[in-house]
């Protein structure tokens, strides 16, 4: 009877350490974060603004100041700017675009997509500016073939950062009408929906990316049918984030929108000058699958601190 009540009791005992073991044992998920960083119509706002609404915010001294902060403190950053980076100011009528190129450039921008500003000054001057970028521009449904910029642009890049893969394309918006002939010349635009159906499809499962951005500057939403951002998205299937601009909108966080497989797709734009710089936090799990995305406007201003 005694042994029976001791193997009873050595039995539970067993069991209940079972039953608790795992409660120390088991260790929360480790997470790689990524932090991507994006502009959109700074529209050669070399400083801040000094009358207005927006007196004392912008300044491309002052974004940077930023951007290194956050660099020193993560380790995995992209920074990517979509589009409208010249007109706007006399530093453009000047310079025609060498210093916004040469101060981007300055602040290690990972890449740029094209806005219907950027080509203000015609092709000829658009490829005369392009030496000054250190980074590459992205331009995946202008067609350029028959143009003095034939091959001067890439249709996407692919970017790792911790063993995930990033692969980057870049959208523009229809000249005719917002840009005259003759600056964009033999440029063919091309659906934008269809040509970013099928590079974000060749990204994911050819290239086997596991996060894909899309820079655009066909503009947030319009009362018309306008192809938009949102339509982009409702329309899609690989696409992860879209990083837009064109209409100046001011996102204070991200829009959910879901595309065609009812999965979510992440679209945010910073308004324009540079008064803000967007930041999107994606934290990725062991099988590089993001389960976190946090993302907020960060005001540009003298003195803003940022972890």
């Amino acid at each position: 009877m005694n042994s029976r009540r001791k193997f009873i009791k050595n039995s539970c005992i067993g069991a209940l350490g079972m039953t608790i073991l795992p409660s120390f044992t088991i260790k929360s998920e480790k997470l790689t974060k990524l932090i991507i960083l994006h502009t959109n119509d700074t529209h050669s706002r070399i400083h801040p603004f000094k009358t207005g609404k927006y007196k004392g915010y912008g300044g491309m001294a002052e974004r940077a100041t930023i951007i290194n902060d956050i660099r020193k403190k993560n380790k995995h950053v992209l920074l990517f700017d979509a589009g409208d980076i010249f007109q706007g100011t006399p530093y453009f009528n000047y310079f025609k675009g060498e210093l916004e190129l040469k101060i981007m450039s300055e602040m290690q921008y990972d890449a740029a997509t094209l806005g219907n500003h950027d080509f203000d000054n015609g092709l000829d001057e658009l490829e005369k500016q392009l030496p000054n970028a250190n980074f590459p521009f992205i331009s995946s449904n202008y067609n350029f073939e028959k143009t003095n910029l034939k091959n001067k642009f890439k249709k996407f890049k692919i970017f790792k950062k911790a063993g995930i893969k990033i692969g980057v394309y870049g959208i523009g918006v229809k000249l005719e009408g917002l840009v005259p002939k003759k600056l964009y010349g033999n440029v063919i635009y091309e659906d934008p929906i269809i040509k970013s159906n099928k590079i974000a499809k060749f990204l994911k499962k050819e290239k086997k990316c596991d996060l894909i951005i899309c820079l655009s500057h066909l503009g947030l939403k319009y009362k018309t049918s306008k192809v938009s951002d949102i339509v982009l998205a409702q329309e899609s299937k690989h696409i992860d984030l879209i990083i837009g601009g064109h209409t100046h909108s001011f996102l204070e966080e991200p829009l959910h929108v879901k595309n065609k497989e009812k999965k979510d797709v992440i679209i945010n734009q910073v308004g324009w000058g540079g008064i803000n710089l967007g930041r999107i936090d994606f934290n990725f799990n062991q099988n590089k699958h993001f389960k976190k995305v946090f993302g907020r406007p960060i005001f540009v201003k003298k003195n803003t601190k940022n972890a």
